[in-house]
C-alpha cells in the first residue's frame, strides 16, 4: 500500500488494496490507519480522496467505531465533495452517510 500510494501510476493496486483492506481485513485499526492514510496523503482530485472515504464508511459499518481523526476526515472529504466533485469524488458522500448511520451521529 505505502508504495501504491508513492506511485500515481498504481492508482487502481491502491484502490483494489484499500477496498479490499476496508471489506475484509479483520483488524479496524490496520483499516483504519490506511483509509486515513489515502484520505490525508492524496492529492485534491484524486480518486483516491473519495474512496478513502467510501472505504471509511465500510469500516464503520464493520466496527461499529472510528476515531476522532477518521469521523473528522470522513466528515470533511463528503464536505469536501458537496462543494466541488472534482475535488473529491461522490463516493465520499455514500462513505460519511454510512458513518453517520452505523455510528447513530444522526
Amino acid at each position: 500500500m505505502e508504495r501504491a500510494l508513492r506511485d500515481r501510476s498504481a492508482e487502481g493496486e491502491a484502490a483494489g488494496v484499500l477496498v479490499g483492506t476496508a471489506l475484509n481485513d479483520d483488524d479496524a485499526g490496520f483499516v483504519e490507519h490506511w483509509c486515513v492514510q489515502v484520505g490525508t496523503r492524496a492529492v485534491p482530485g484524486s480518486p483516491r480522496l473519495g474512496l478513502a472515504g467510501l472505504c471509511l464508511g465500510h469500516a464503520a459499518r464493520r466496527f461499529g467505531h472510528l476515531s476522532d481523526e477518521a469521523r473528522a476526515l470522513a466528515e470533511s472529504l463528503a464536505a469536501r465533495a458537496e462543494v466541488d466533485p472534482l475535488d473529491v469524488d461522490g463516493r465520499a458522500l455514500d462513505g460519511y452517510d454510512d458513518v453517520r448511520s452505523f455510528l447513530h451521529l444522526w
